[in-house]
């Protein structure tokens, strides 16, 4: 019987209490429809790099090509912890095995898409969270969706075609 095919998935979106406030945002259409295509490998990179839950809401700062992630209220900056910790887990031989990732929209860490990148007192623009971009870097090919998104069903049905080619291509390249 063939491997299922593995991607990663942000832990909250599984139900895991990993948000800043202690809470998950499981979404069920998610576990409940794509998770019959793959097998999900939970992930929470403010988590997994040693923050604890609950915590202090975090936001993206500064150059949104190169953005700080600085906690609201006491203005620590979690840049360097956060992406020491990204840039060795997408150098981890485990997540070569990944063939996509669905994010959780808008997170400082994990946010794929259109996640705003502040300057003092004003919004500076948009950009990716700091997790999502090492994984969008490191692995240029690799599909990669929003939770949001994927209630579309003509971009649900795509992503997961591109997950299998993925697949596909990944396996081809070993043989």
């Amino acid at each position: 019987m063939a491997e299922p095919v593995k991607i990663g998935i942000s832990s909250c979106l599984l139900g895991e209490k990993v948000r800043y406030d202690g809470g998950h945002k499981h979404d069920r259409f998610i576990t409940e429809t794509v998770g019959h295509y793959f097998k999900f490998i939970g992930i929470c990179p403010e988590v997994q790099c040693g923050l604890p839950t609950p915590r202090e809401a975090m936001r993206l700062e500064g150059d949104p090509r190169a953005p700080r992630l600085v906690t609201r209220n006491s203005r620590i900056d979690l840049t360097e912890q956060v992406l020491h910790w990204c840039l060795g887990k997408v150098k981890e031989p485990e997540f070569g095995e990944l063939c996509g990732f669905i994010f959780k929209k808008k997170s400082p860490s994990c946010g794929p898409f259109q996640v705003k990148v502040y300057t003092p007192g004003t919004l500076a623009g948009s950009g990716r969270g700091l997790f999502a971009d090492a994984v969008a870097r490191h692995f240029p090919l690799l599909p990669v969706e929003d939770e949001e998104r994927l209630y579309d069903t003509a971009i649900m049905e795509n992503f997961i075609a591109r997950v299998f080619a993925y697949r596909r291509m990944r396996d081809s390249r070993r043989n």
